[in-house]
């Protein structure tokens, strides 16, 4: 699929991103938050991850089909070399090849920018094929990323009157070398892919 443009976020793209968002809060586990954010929340959310990181959406005329972002992993400056991910699409445009898409632009300005760990925090479902709320294809998703499996957080979140479980996984981008490069800004290399 390439009948779609990927690029930077904006901020008029924020009432069409809560909207992707919400029903991933209203009928899932797939996030954890039980009140869907508001547009005006995802701006405040976009502007805190554009300072240091990207924030991207793939589009096709005009509709925002989906998006992915960074953000910082845990907060503390010792973890600067390591970023968690985030990504949600329209549910019509799942299994398509966007998610995959999205996330290899993303995972390349990340490397240019000196990151070498990425995190991926993800809902699991204790039941082994999930249920009506949750299921593994995140965790699949990932796999076929090249992400591998770190660890399990048993009864993390409750949502839908159930436990849910939090599953990590991690792709290494690059080799720690010591002593560790500077990161470098999102803003600073965002020229470089042309964003």
């Amino acid at each position: 699929m390439s009948d779609f443009l990927i690029r930077v976020a904006r901020p008029q793209d924020a009432r069409q991103i809560a909207a992707i968002y919400a029903p991933y809060v209203e009928k899932t586990a797939i996030s954890f938050e039980t009140v869907p954010p508001t547009a005006t929340a995802m701006l405040r959310r976009m502007d805190d991850v554009l300072h240091r990181y990207p924030y991207l959406v793939a589009e096709r005329d005009g509709r925002v089909l989906g998006f992915a972002y960074a953000h910082p992993f845990v907060g503390r400056a010792a973890y600067d070399w390591s970023a968690e991910m985030t990504i949600y699409l329209a549910m019509d445009e799942r299994h398509h090849g966007l998610g995959g898409a999205l996330y290899r632009k993303l995972e390349d300005i990340l490397r240019a920018q000196g990151v070498l760990n990425l995190n991926a925090c993800i809902g699991c479902p204790k039941e082994d094929k999930g249920d009506e709320y949750l299921t593994y294809n995140s965790v699949d998703f990932h796999k076929h990323l090249g992400y591998t499996w770190v660890g399990r957080f048993h009864d993390s979140g409750y949502k839908f009157g159930r436990w849910y479980d939090m599953c990590w996984m991690e792709k290494i981008l690059g080799e720690h070398k010591t002593p560790a490069a500077p990161i470098r800004p999102f803003p600073e290399v965002r020229k470089e892919f042309g964003l």
